[in-house]
């Protein structure tokens, strides 16, 4: 059967069946063996990537192993030294004993192509996976003998090949300071030179941006918000922001893995991709959406949006408008789009429509929210982008006099807000202050005849409030907690940048 997610890869011994068919280069093989023993140096060129189940030849993987062994010990790894270690292997017997060892020296001309041999090890070793990764899929897809799922079988296939693809890279790989200090400079180097303080994916937002440095790859955010706040609204504004400013900055010469910009996989579990769209054709056109839904738009608006449709029309934004995800699925969908797209940003609306693996799904929801929650931020860390992820709140906040969240109003929440790096919420006062709209003839009780009517209370409540929203930063494993005002059109379902925030009211 399909080998299970949490295994390694192991790679097909050379005993098998049908190790005469295998791309190999035994050759090759012996000839790098020959020159790490000859210059223990190449050892750290070539450790990087190579392993010892890469060698086709198992002999040749244990005499690596061997070797590095050495090295680490700060000892010289050469046929005297390894020899005690060979003496009772019966493999090594039948190639002539620990002499063999010495044979493998024999040519000093090895030491020239080490790294082009160790380069064509791997791949070969590569190749060797594909073939079993592909054996098993007919094997799986053969056997009726157990209950079909074909769906199933598809992921488990994806996320073999996927585990192929990235084998070698550096995700999950030990790094010494002196790269992890490189990889610092080189943020700070981006946002410097990003104009808007930016070390990771701009969110659009120069006030959200000033506040956490964009969006951090391996990050989970949660973004979060009781219906009607706009969560929906903010989440398509970022990733139009970070797709757009990906293409600006192409046009502009400025390589990808500079940019600050991003291409966007979007998972809309709740709307369409059509609907989608049309908000984010809203928002660029500034047509109102309802009035795009209803066709109640002029010509010089139709005009408008033909220009806007056709200036995104290459926009590297990926919308996956399929309902009921599981968890599984969703990281399968995200690895593909990262293989074939190079998705940099992944967007889930929202976190309560996926759903959890078949063993999580015995009325247990918290622990099924946990396992997605999980899901989530360990598919940052492999995809090494930033995900946001929307949730609701729970209906407390509703009950409470002031009604802005808390960490505690997250839904089903301990594993989510032990997950998340950050966690947002989008507030709008306006929303509630309209729903305690008075009478105009209404005048408060005990009031002198010039006193001032609740209704004018109201009023002047509502303008205060109107067309702002708060952006409130909860948790910042990165920074300080903070809360952003921002501009929220309603009209158009838009959120942007205050124009003065020394402007906005006292509250």
């Amino acid at each position: 059967m399909m080998r299970a997610m949490a295994e390694p890869v192991r790679l097909m011994p050379a005993a098998s069946a049908d190790a005469a068919e295998l791309p190999r280069n035994v050759e090759a093989e012996a000839a790098l063996l020959g020159a790490l023993m000859i210059d223990n140096r190449l050892c750290e060129d070539v450790q990087v990537r190579l392993r010892s189940d890469h060698f086709f030849e198992p002999v040749h993987g244990r005499v690596y192993d061997a070797i590095l062994k050495l090295v680490d010990r700060n000892m010289v790894a050469n046929p005297v030294t390894l020899r005690p270690m060979f003496e009772g292997d019966e493999a090594m017997r039948e190639l002539g004993g620990p002499g063999y060892l010495a044979q493998l020296t024999g040519s000093g001309a090895a030491l020239i192509g080490a790294r082009d041999f160790a380069t064509q090890i791997y791949d070969l070793a590569l190749l060797r996976e594909l073939i079993g990764v592909g054996r098993n899929m007919v094997e799986n897809a053969l056997d009726t003998s157990e209950s079909v799922d074909p769906k199933s079988q598809i992921e488990a296939a994806e996320v073999a090949l996927y585990r192929v693809a990235e084998e070698g890279g550096e995700q999950g790989s030990v790094k010494s300071f002196g790269q992890a200090t490189k990889l610092a400079v080189e943020n700070a180097e981006r946002a410097l030179n990003s104009g808007g303080h930016v070390s990771g994916i701009t969110t659009g937002l120069d006030s959200v941006n000033s506040r956490i440095g964009g969006l951090h790859r391996s990050d989970l955010i949660i973004l979060a918000g009781r219906p009607g706040m706009g969560k929906t609204s903010l989440a398509t504004n970022i990733a139009f922001s970070a797709a757009i400013r990906r293409v600006r900055d192409r046009e502009d010469g400025i390589p990808d893995a500079r940019s600050v910009g991003a291409g966007v996989a979007f998972f809309s579990l709740e709307m369409s991709a059509d609907q989608l769209a049309t908000r984010i054709l809203s928002e660029q056109a500034e047509i109102s959406s309802q009035k795009l839904r209803m066709g109640d738009i002029s010509h010089q608006d139709f005009r408008n949006l033909a220009r806007a449709a056709a200036e995104l029309e290459n926009l590297p934004l990926y919308i996956d408008d399929t309902p009921g995800l599981t968890i599984a699925a969703l990281r399968t969908r995200a690895r593909r789009l990262k293989r074939q797209r190079g998705i940099d940003l992944i967007v889930v609306d929202y976190l309560q429509l996926l759903q959890g693996s078949g063993n999580s799904r015995d009325g247990n929801r918290v622990q099924e929210i946990s396992e997605i929650s999980r899901g989530l931020k360990q598919l940052a860390k492999e995809l090494h982008v930033p995900v946001i992820a929307l949730s609701q709140l729970s209906r407390a906040v509703e009950s409470r006099e002031n009604k802005r969240p808390q960490l505690s109003d997250l839904r089903e929440s301990g594993s989510i807000e032990q997950d998340a790096d950050i966690v947002w919420f989008v507030y709008r006062e306006e929303y509630y202050i309209n729903f305690e709209k008075p009478k105009e003839a209404s005048v408060d009780a005990g009031d002198d005849a010039g006193a001032v009517s609740a209704f004018d209370t109201w009023q002047k409540r509502m303008a205060d409030a109107h067309g702002l929203a708060e952006l409130v930063i909860a948790k910042n494993r990165h920074g300080a907690t903070a809360t952003v005002t921002l501009k929220f059109e309603s009209k158009f379902t838009k959120f942007s940048d205050l124009a003065d925030d020394r402007l906005r009211p006292e509250r």
